[in-house]
This record gives structure tokens, sequence and C-alpha cells, in this order.
């Protein structure tokens, strides 16, 4: 047996950190003497604290841990599950932290030379652009942020099943439009959609007409500063927007290999503001 202070020196892990575990239910003692408290593990049980540590490293929660030494399923096939998840997560994060990487190396050189860290707006290009009547076949769902890209499979899913069942003719790229005002606790007001030439159950008539418009190569994470760009456009000139922006994807993600080849076109329908006499 081991004492509490041998244990917590052999794993690394503090007395205070065991107690925890204890209270949580994830790692008892092996015993606990009754005289004095006086808490004691057993040598097998080094073998289960590794595993936990070996697991937070992966960045699984305790209860995450908790459940998979519980379970009464198969405990491999749990951990192999998990362990495919938090693979696909960390590699989405070191993904994400080498954009950061590449955008800061953007900034430091920009500030090298004598530029604002905020220059690169200056090569957003901003067109003035008359769009024609569209027929879209959509659908319009509340969206939360986070819930984004499940709800663009799905719903665009749904969308080319229904063109392939009743044989319609795409006419354009598929499309996303932003009907709220602003972000809620419930979301997004999204209408995803594809044009199509055929009129039928599910389709409407969508005049966008006079827009700004600007073309996106690479990363989703410009549009945000797109949306800026064409916002304080429309200002300076004297226009309002008209209608929902929406965004056009020339090149659909999931047949691009890589970000750079990405192309989005964003379009602020927009109508000359009023002016008061």
């Amino acid at each position: 047996m081991l004492s509490i202070g041998e244990f917590s020196n052999i794993c690394k892990v503090s007395k205070k950190t065991l107690r925890y575990y204890a209270e949580i239910g994830l790692l008892f003692p092996s015993e606990i003497n009754p005289e004095n408290g006086y808490r004691y593990y057993s040598i097998d049980q080094l073998k289960t604290m590794l595993f936990i540590d070996r697991l937070k490293s992966y960045h699984f929660s305790l209860e995450e841990i908790k459940e998979i030494l519980t379970s009464e399923e198969p405990c491999d096939e749990k951990i192999y599950a998990g362990l495919l998840d938090k693979r696909k997560e960390l590699k989405r994060q070191m993904e994400e932290a080498q954009k950061n990487i590449e955008q800061l190396d953007e900034d430091l050189e920009n500030l090298k030379q004598g530029k604002s860290i905020m220059s690169y707006l200056e090569n957003i290009d901003v067109q003035l652009t008359e769009v024609s009547e569209m027929n879209l076949l959509s659908v319009r769902e509340m969206v939360r942020e986070e819930e984004f890209a499940e709800a663009y499979g799905k719903c665009f899913g749904r969308l080319f099943q229904k063109i392939a069942d009743g044989k319609l003719t795409v006419a354009a790229p598929p499309m996303v439009l932003f009907h709220s005002a602003e972000y809620t606790p419930l979301g997004l007001d999204t209408e995803f959609a594809v044009p199509v030439r055929e009129y039928v159950t599910g389709t409407r008539d969508f005049t966008p007409g006079l827009c700004l418009k600007t073309v996106v190569r690479g990363s989703y994470r410009k549009l945000p500063s797109v949306y800026a760009k064409q916002r304080e456009w429309a200002e300076r000139e004297g226009y309002v927007g008209s209608d929902a922006l929406y965004e056009v994807y020339v090149t659909d993600p999931a047949q691009t290999a890589d970000e750079s080849g990405l192309i989005t076109e964003v379009y602020y329908p927009i109508k000359k503001e009023r002016t008061h006499e």
C-alpha cells in the first residue's frame, strides 16, 4: 500500500487533486484508516492514475474519463471512439492555430513596413453590380453560431436530394441568405438556397437588384471583414440595405482540398438612402 503522499509523489499529482478525484467519484483511495483518516492507495491504482493523466493530456474532461472508467461497455471500444473524436478536435485546433500564426505573421510584416495592423482592409474590393431575379429552392432555419457547419451539410443535403428526386436544373451555385439583424440566443435566421430553373413547391422568387459584391478567395475567416468593408462603403456613398445579405459558394468546400482554393461571393443588396429635405 502507498500513503497518499507517496502516491502523490510517484504520479506527480497533488494530494488536493487526489482528494478532489475521490469527491467526484473518479478515483477512491483503496483504504482509509478509520482512526486517523489517512488515505492509502494500492500499487494497482498507479496504473489507473497514469490512465487518467493520459486521457487528460488528450483533453478528455474528468466527467468523460469517469464515464469510461465506470462504463459497462467494453472499455477499449469506448476509449477508441473517444480517441478518434479527440484526434479530430486536436487536429482542428492545430489547423486553427496555424491559421492564426499565418495571420499574425502578416500583421507583423505590415507593422514592420510601417502599415496599420488593419491595413488588410484596403485590399478588399467592393463592386457595385446589378443582380437579376432568381428562383430559389430553399429551407429556412434558426441556426446558432456553433451549429453552422452541421446545418450547412444537413440543409444543403436536403435541398440537393430534392433536386435529384424532382430532376430539377441547378441554375447557379448554392447560397445562404442571412435574414437576422443580429445574433440572438436562438441563433441566426438563415435561409439555405439553391437557384433552380423550375418552379415547384418550395421555391420562391428572389430579386436582389442593386448589390455590393466582393469576391473572397481563401478562408471563410475573411468574411466578417468583408461585411464590415461593404457596410462602410454603403454608408460613405449614401446607401442602406434593402434585403438579406447573402453568400454564394462558387467552390464546394467538401470538394476543395485546401482553403486557399475556396471562392465565395458576398452580396449586400442596397438602395439609395432617402434624404430629408
